[in-house]
């Protein structure tokens, strides 16, 4: 499973931090071996395509948040049918990943990674609003909150939780309780601020063929 997160960073060309704390150090596959798995490294090719520009750039959307192809498509789809409804279509679809459970404990620094953060969720380490919730994919809404179960803070996967919650500055639109280990959604995320590794406006595009 590791060494498929590394191959999909090398493959796509940018890093997406699918692996947490490794990313950040010399051991990140794609500072070793900057190039495309297979024989790549010995091709030379020339600018990629439309379709492939845009088929990449969804992938790498697809791969940083962890999500499925048949998710990230009705994240998509349902997206555009608001096109017109809304004042920004790439801010909906980011807030609409973002609000994702898995991603909400991620950015919350309760777990190092998306992955983590998803194997958590599913083991019912979370209560949303007091119940416990253990769907990934569940969508958080504003005022919700976010806590970790009593009976589960005491795991060692938690050991070292309050020292690197000191250190962790979260998205404005999540307001973190260091002390009580629980945060609360205060409003919504933005292009802007979360900076995707992908442009949205061709993701679109592709799902508009």
């Amino acid at each position: 499973m590791k060494y498929d997160q590394c191959k999909t960073c090398r493959r796509l060309g940018q890093k997406l931090f699918l692996k947490g704390e490794r990313c950040f150090s010399p051991k990140c596959a794609l500072l070793r071996r900057a190039y495309a798995p297979g024989l790549q490294k010995k091709r030379k090719g020339g600018n990629p395509s439309a379709y492939k520009k845009s088929l990449n750039e969804k992938q790498s959307l697809k791969k940083w948040y962890g999500v499925s192809e048949r998710q990230f498509k009705r994240y998509v789809t349902e997206t555009l049918e608001k096109m017109g409804k809304v004042e920004n279509v790439s801010n909906e679809l980011i807030k609409r990943l973002e609000q994702r459970l898995d991603n909400v404990i991620f950015r919350m620094g309760f777990a190092k990674s998306r992955v983590m953060a998803r194997q958590l969720v599913s083991h019912g380490y979370f209560l949303v609003n007091g119940k416990p919730v253990n769907i990934a994919s569940y969508s958080v809404k504003k005022d919700d909150v976010i806590s970790i179960k009593a009976n589960k803070r005491d795991k060692g996967v938690f050991k070292d939780l309050v020292v690197d919650l000191k250190k962790k500055e979260t998205p404005i639109w999540i307001v973190l309780n260091k002390e009580k280990l629980e945060g609360k959604i205060a409003g919504s995320a933005t292009v802007d601020e979360v900076k995707p590794p992908a442009e949205i406006s061709t993701i679109f595009e592709f799902y508009s063929r």
